[in-house]
């Protein structure tokens, strides 16, 4: 069974993860290592480096890995959203925990307050070597470390099994949908009025009635035309 070793602040590798002050757009993040962590086509050095999104309005997957005043790009990751149940107000950066003597591999990036994060797609030689050491599928495609961000989502998206095998990913997958259904607001069946009022009683006693006024009015008129 694979081990996810979660480090957030000073824990393990991880000893500071401070959003900067660019705002949420581009995430912009500064983490500091205190050991050699991997990550796709780069191994990092202890340090200090700058996490962000890449600028682009059309597509928010692609990660940028600086140093710490960003004037030295180090490379320009692939990834693809991954989501969270639980959120917290400080950076989280999972890690796959490996043998003995080799770097951890950083699994996904979570900015501070967001359900969504990044997480990597590694090279396909990678991927295979991280997913047979943790047992568990690794996100991967045909990387080269030139490729522009463009070029990157162009890339055909595998996950790479522990036994070695090849399972399409979607690159433009939906972000996470809700499984449970929304609540919904019950209404009133519609009133529709009937076309007629119903019947309560016969009509016979009505008819009866009518004859027995009548019968009246006849015998007071015979009786007036008598006095006349």
């Amino acid at each position: 069974m694979s081990k996810i070793l979660t480090l957030v602040l000073c824990a393990g590798l991880l000893l500071v993860a401070l959003p900067a002050t660019a705002g949420q757009w581009d995430k912009l993040t500064t983490v500091t290592f205190s050991a050699p962590v991997e990550l796709p086509n780069i191994v990092l050095q202890p340090g200090t480096y700058v996490f962000r999104l890449f600028d682009s309005p059309s597509n928010r997957n692609v990660v940028q890995i600086f140093n710490a005043d960003q004037t030295e790009l180090y490379a320009t990751i692939l990834a693809i959203p991954n989501y969270r149940l639980k959120v917290t107000d400080k950076t989280v950066m999972p890690f796959e925990e490996r043998a003995p003597g080799r770097p951890p591999a950083m699994h996904a990036w979570f900015y501070p307050g967001n359900n969504f994060g990044q997480e990597f797609v590694y090279p396909k030689a990678k991927a295979a070597e991280i997913a047979q050491e943790v047992k568990a599928p690794v996100l991967a495609a045909e990387i080269k470390p030139a490729e522009t961000p463009e070029e990157l989502l162009q890339e055909p998206l595998v996950a790479i099994t522990p036994e070695q095998k090849e399972v399409e990913v979607a690159i433009n997958a939906k972000p996470f949908e809700p499984t449970w259904e929304p609540a919904i607001t019950p209404t009133l069946p519609e009133l529709v009025a009937p076309a007629e009022l119903p019947k309560t009683a016969s009509p016979f006693p009505i008819v009866g009635l009518a004859g027995l006024v009548s019968l009246g009015l006849s015998g007071a008129l015979r009786i007036v035309r008598r006095r006349n």
